[in-house]
């Protein structure tokens, strides 16, 4: 079984815009701990239910939780393999800024800011 790591545009779009809304952040939370009724989620909002099922549907279509049907109950757990691929992604975004951050770092350490102008005063243009 091959396990795609990289996410898509249309994933990432996805998987932020699910994570935008503070409800689905405690559902997918929530559901993490362990499965769910998509009613005992909804009793535990103030909300209507249908707006609980709305907020399962989007993070359902982004892959970050998995909904399954047993007897008339619609049960909910998260999905660890896209909460993986979606960590990775965030992992990648973390080792960009702190590179650039060391980078930056190591430009002020130095005390040259790069221009040959700004380094030498005789280097000046005048009538700047």
């Amino acid at each position: 079984m091959v396990v795609q790591t990289e996410l898509s545009e249309a994933e990432i779009d996805r998987v932020f815009h699910a994570l935008a809304i503070s409800t689905r952040r405690d559902i997918l939370r929530r559901t993490i701990e362990r499965e769910h009724s998509v009613s005992t989620l909804a009793s535990d909002y103030e909300m209507s239910f249908a707006a609980v099922q709305k907020h399962v549907a989007v993070l359902e279509e982004a892959g970050l939780i998995v909904k399954r049907a047993e007897g008339r109950e619609r049960l909910v757990r998260a999905n660890p393999e896209m909460i993986a691929r979606a960590r990775a992604l965030l992992a990648r975004y973390e080792e960009l800024w702190r590179a650039r951050i060391a980078r930056l770092d190591d430009l002020l350490a130095s005390g040259s800011t790069g221009s040959p102008a700004q380094e030498d005063p005789e280097n000046h243009v005048k009538g700047d």
